[in-house]
């Protein structure tokens, strides 16, 4: 290849036509190649340059553009990011905003007047006990109220009344006060509610000088009755007794002579604040063994008396008596003449437990003007709870209507003395005075 010759742009072979291409050939000019002066190309090397340089500038555009639309999507991303972040805390607040008024709505007591100063309670019904399934008629009162013998305490018996609330009331210790007749007044003696007249200042002043209940009734005026209850068959034994002892009002307690437990039962119960009754056997129609100590038919005043005094020795003093069994004794007005007379001179009371519709005591009394007890209740015929207080019920009834009613129980039944405690401060807030059976009899004369 001749030295003054050029290769084409493009690299192409070295052939005529591109000869006479720049010769002019095609023009019809033939001119030699050497006078012929090419035009100069850039070389390989340039054109790789630019080209490249020429590359680098569109990706450098490109990558711009890219970066652009990265910087663009991230910053929305963190703007809807930052909007929903706020969304849910605005969202928070306003919840806990609406909870908190609901809140403060709810607890606002109503301005309806000021808060009540302790607990209020509830209003005391007539007799506040439960309702008791009440149980079938009661056989006739003659066969029913006979005792068993002491030795055997499941047959219930009749007892006396209650006693004087302080101290032991002996034969003459208590001195016969005047009064009315009226039941609901029946004297010194006559148990009255510490809580009937109570201090109207604050509710922490009281006798005991401990703190009164808050927002207690006021007791109902007098008019509902005395209650005195009577506990027979005192002697058998100790344990028996203690329960009685614990009873808060006055009680009377009528003690069995002869027995083991006779005299140490007296003493606990006159240590015990109670009144204290002879609780004298007697011979009954069914023939029942009466136990020691006990009158039967066939005795003259003299053996009457003996027998008596005896008893009155073992136990005493003593506030007064009343029959165990003895229902064929209480209708021989002859024999009763003796036991009512004794009674007379020694200063003491006669409570008729009526363990017959025949009894003579009540016409004997009235002839010779002495003053007597009688019973009204008896109790425990049955020693379930429910039948105690439906007969309690019927007794506090006959208070109601005729000024005062005698309730007798036995120290064998093991509920009876719960259900007197409990019933106790209910009874006093209804208005039911509590008495001893001497002071009944006291009161009537």
């Amino acid at each position: 290849m001749d030295p003054g010759t050029r290769p084409p742009v493009h690299g192409g072979a070295y052939n005529e036509e591109s000869r006479s291409l720049f010769t002019g050939s095609s023009l019809g000019v033939f001119l030699p190649i050497n006078s012929v002066e090419m035009p100069k190309l850039p070389s390989k090397r340039g054109l790789g340059k630019k080209s490249r340089s020429g590359s680098k500038s569109k990706r450098k555009r490109k990558l711009t553009r890219a970066d652009a639309v990265r910087a663009i999507a991230v910053a929305g991303s963190v703007i809807i990011l930052s909007a929903l972040i706020s969304l849910f805390f605005s969202f928070g607040r306003d919840r806990d905003r609406v909870e908190k008024e609901t809140v403060i709505t709810e607890v606002v007591p109503p301005e309806s007047g000021p808060p009540e100063t302790g607990p209020v309670r509830p209003a005391v019904p007539e007799v506040s006990l439960p309702e008791p399934v009440k149980p079938p008629p009661v056989p006739a009162e003659e066969r029913k109220a006979e005792d068993s013998p002491p030795a055997k305490p499941g047959v219930p018996e009749p007892a006396g009344p209650g006693i004087p609330e302080a101290g032991p009331a002996s034969p003459g210790a208590v001195k016969a006060k005047p009064e009315e007749t009226s039941p609901v007044s029946p004297g010194p003696q006559v148990s009255k509610p510490a809580a009937s007249s109570p201090p109207k200042s604050t509710p922490q002043n009281t006798e005991s000088g401990r703190q009164a209940p808050a927002a207690r009734p006021e007791i109902p005026p007098k008019g509902r009755g005395t209650v005195v209850f009577v506990i027979d068959d005192a002697g058998n034994n100790l344990r028996e007794l203690e329960p009685f002892l614990r009873y808060p009002g006055p009680l009377t307690i009528a003690v069995l002579p002869g027995l083991p437990h006779s005299a140490e039962a007296a003493g606990m119960i006159r240590k015990a604040g109670k009144e204290v009754f002879l609780h004298q056997p007697m011979e009954a129609l069914g023939g029942q063994n009466p136990g020691p100590g006990a009158l039967y038919t066939g005795m003259g005043p003299g053996d009457i008396r003996a027998v008596i005094e005896t008893n009155i020795a073992g136990i005493g003093p003593i506030a007064g008596m009343n029959n165990h069994q003895g229902s064929r004794i209480t209708e021989d007005e002859a024999m009763m003449e003796t036991v009512l007379a004794l009674c007379r001179e020694q200063g003491i009371y006669f409570l008729d437990s009526r363990t017959t519709a025949a009894t003579a005591v009540p016409s004997t009394a009235r002839r010779l003007g002495i003053t007597i007890g009688e019973r009204d209740i008896f109790i425990d015929n049955e020693q379930d709870r429910a039948s105690m207080i439906h007969y309690i019920e019927e007794g506090l009834k006959k208070a109601v209507q005729k000024g005062s009613a005698v309730m007798i129980g036995h120290t064998w039944s093991p509920a009876l003395a719960p259900v007197l405690t409990e019933l106790y401060p209910r009874l006093l807030e209804q208005g039911y005075s509590f008495s001893t059976a001497s002071a009944l009899i006291r009161s009537k004369k």
